[in-house]
C-alpha cells in the first residue's frame, strides 16, 4: 500500500509534467529552426502550420514550467491547466510531423492517467497577498490599458493596423524595451498617450517583479535562518511531527534523521535557527495551536510525537493534533510519571516516561544487567502498554 501511495503521490506528477514541458520547448525549437520536416506526416502538414506548432509547441512548454510551478504548491488550478496543457502537447507533437516530437506526444499520453488520478494531492486555493493581487491588477491594467489605446489611436501610430500590433506595442514600450518600429506621431495626443504608456508600464512591471523577487529573498531568509518555504512545507508527505524541542528531543531527532523525514514545531527562533543549520526541518510556532501545525502538513503526517519537556502543554498539543489528523497516530512523552494517564486520555496512542525508563535501567546496570531483556520486551510491546 505505501508504495501505491507513494505512486499516486504529487511527486510523479511533478516529475513526469517537467518531463513533458523540457520535451514540449526542445522539440518546439527543433522544428522552429528546421529547414525540412521527414516525419511519416509531413506530406499531409502543411510547412507552415508545421512551424507554427513549433513555435506554439515552446510556448505551451513555458506554460507547463509554470504549471510545474503551482504543482509544487500543490496548487488545484495547476493540476487543472496541466490537464489542458497535456492533450495540447500531445496534438502539437502530432502536428509537427517529425520524428524528434515522438517521445512528446507519447510521454503526454502516458502522463495523463498519472496525472489524473493525482487529484486529491492537489486541493490548495491561490493564496496570494495584497501585494500579489495589486501587481497582477496594475500590470493587466496596464497592457489593456495600452492595448486598446493604441488601437483607438492607431492613425497617429504608424505600422498599427490590428490588436496584435496594437498589444505588440504597449509591451515593447511598457518594457522600456523600445524597438522603435512602432513610434507615435508629432502630435501631443499621441505623444502623452506613449508617455503614460512608459510611466504606468514601468510602474507595474516593476510591482510584478517585487512580487516575485521579494518570496525569493524570503526563502533565501528562511534559510539562513533555518525555517522552511511554503513550497518545502505543502511537498511534505508522510512525515512524523516533532512537537517541542528540547534535551528530551534531541535523542528523537537522531533517530528519526536516518529513517523518516520530520519536521519540528517549536516556539524557540533560536533553536529553530540552530536545527536550520544542522539541515533539519523546523519552523517557529505553538505546538497547542492549529495555524503551525496545519502549515506543517499534519494533515499528511503519518505520526506526532509530543515533547515538550511540559505536560501541560503537551496535553494542549495532544488535543490539537488529535482534532487535526484523527488517523495520525500521537505518542507523547511524560516528564512526570503522575501525568501518563492524563496525556493518554487527551488522546495519545502511547505515552512514554523517559525518567522510568532510565530508572529501569538503572537499576539494572547496578544489578549487573539482569532483567535487561525484560525491559526491551516491554518497550517493544510499547503500543500495548498504559504507561511506562
Amino acid at each position: 500500500m505505501d508504495e501505491v501511495r507513494d505512486w499516486l503521490g504529487p511527486e510523479p506528477a511533478i516529475y513526469l509534467t517537467t518531463a513533458v514541458a523540457v520535451l514540449s520547448v526542445a522539440t518546439g525549437l527543433v522544428n522552429v529552426g528546421a529547414q525540412s520536416i521527414s516525419g511519416p506526416l509531413a506530406p499531409f502538414v502543411p510547412p507552415v502550420i508545421q512551424r507554427t506548432a513549433g513555435f506554439t509547441g515552446a510556448l505551451t512548454g513555458f506554460l507547463m514550467l509554470a504549471s510545474v510551478f503551482g504543482l509544487r504548491r500543490r496548487l488545484r488550478v495547476a493540476w487543472v491547466s496541466t490537464i489542458v496543457l497535456l492533450p495540447v502537447t500531445a496534438l502539437q507533437g502530432l502536428v509537427q510531423s517529425d520524428v524528434v516530437a515522438f517521445p512528446l506526444i507519447g510521454l503526454s499520453i502516458v502522463s495523463l492517467p498519472t496525472i489524473l488520478v493525482s487529484y486529491r494531492r492537489f486541493d490548495r486555493g491561490i493564496d496570494l497577498s495584497m501585494a500579489q493581487l495589486a501587481a497582477l491588477a496594475a500590470l493587466i491594467g496596464t497592457l489593456v490599458y495600452g492595448t486598446i489605446g493604441t488601437y483607438a489611436l492607431r492613425e497617429e501610430f504608424g505600422q498599427v493596423e490590428t490588436l496584435t500590433d496594437a498589444l505588440y506595442y504597449t509591451v515593447v514600450t511598457a518594457s522600456t524595451v523600445g524597438y522603435g518600429d512602432v513610434i507615435p506621431s508629432s502630435s501631443d495626443g499621441a505623444r502623452l498617450f506613449a508617455l503614460s504608456v512608459v510611466v504606468l508600464g514601468t510602474a507595474s512591471f516593476a510591482l510584478a517583479l517585487g512580487s516575485l523577487i521579494g518570496p525569493m529573498i524570503q526563502a533565501r531568509f528562511a534559510k539562513a535562518l533555518g525555517t522552511m518555504t511554503r513550497s518545502q512545507l505543502d511537498r511534505l508527505e508522510d512525515h512524523v511531527l516533532v512537537l517541542g524541542y528540547g534535551d528530551l528531543t534531541e535523542p528523537i531527532l537522531e533517530e528519526l534523521q536516518s529513517t523518516v523525514e520530520f519536521i519540528v514545531v517549536t516556539p524557540d527562533d533560536d533553536a529553530t535557527t540552530a536545527l536550520g543549520k544542522r539541515d533539519i526541518n523546523a519552523i517557529v510556532g505553538d505546538p497547542s495551536d492549529d495555524e503551525p501545525l496545519q502549515r506543517a502538513g499534519i494533515d499528511r503526517a503519518r505520526a506526532v510525537l509530543v515533547a515538550t519537556n511540559d505536560d501541560a502543554q503537551d496535553a494542549l498539543a495532544i488535543l490539537t493534533a488529535s482534532q487535526l489528523n484523527p488517523d495520525a497516530r500521537i505518542v507523547a512523552a511524560a516528564t512526570d510519571r503522575e501525568n501518563i494517564e492524563k496525556l493518554r486520555r487527551a488522546g495519545a496512542d502511547s505515552v512514554i516516561s523517559p525518567a522510568v525508563i532510565g530508572g529501569h535501567l538503572l537499576v539494572q546496570s547496578a544489578m549487573g544487567g539482569q532483567g535487561m531483556e525484560a525491559i526491551a520486551d516491554r518497550l517493544l510491546d510499547v503500543e500495548d502498554e498504559d504507561d511506562i
